[in-house]
């Protein structure tokens, strides 16, 4: 089970790594385009999507990484005040009974989102806009088997720390 567990999180660390690089590009982009916004007084609207893209990308891809960190968002009423085991418990069903099958409705329904705009070829509607929108909402559908994968970690440790195996 462990291996399982390290290699889950292995997959999640390099993604999480690959992906903190399209913070930089966002970065430039956006500096870029306030240049061009102010000191050149006009803008592009690919340069506009681009940035557009970049963000649903980091956002999206970078899911499973921000879950094995427990830096998403979370309400600990009642969370906090319980011991590891029921901790471990309450992660395990919420994994169980909410995480992997609300991931399974978007993996399925996003990969026929995506698709089918790839099939037709779309692209941005807008004049000068990007082609190859589809990227995009492939990012839907890989950002959440990230999460998934992470979550199926995070339910292993979770049976570990219940049954007070290695955690």
């Amino acid at each position: 089970m462990q291996k399982s567990i390290d290699f889950l999180d292995w997959i999640g660390e390099k993604t999480g790594t690959l992906v903190s690089w399209i913070a930089v590009f966002l970065a430039v982009m956006i500096g870029l385009d306030v240049i061009v916004r102010y000191i050149f007084k006009f803008t592009y609207v690919w340069m506009i999507e681009v940035e557009i893209y970049l963000f649903g990308m980091l956002f999206l891809l970078a899911s499973g990484y921000t879950f094995k960190f427990e830096k998403h968002v979370r309400v600990d009423v009642f969370y906090t005040k319980l011991s590891d085991k029921g901790k471990a418990w309450v992660d395990l069903f919420g994994g169980i009974f909410l995480l992997v099958p609300w991931c399974y409705v978007v993996i399925v329904s996003s990969w026929y989102y995506g698709q089918f705009s790839f099939m037709i070829g779309e692209s941005s509607p807008q004049p000068g806009g990007l082609p190859g929108l589809y990227v995009l909402k492939f990012c839907i559908t890989l950002g959440f088997i990230f999460l998934l994968l992470q979550g199926i970690s995070h339910m292993l440790k979770s049976f570990q720390t219940i049954f007070n195996k290695k955690a």
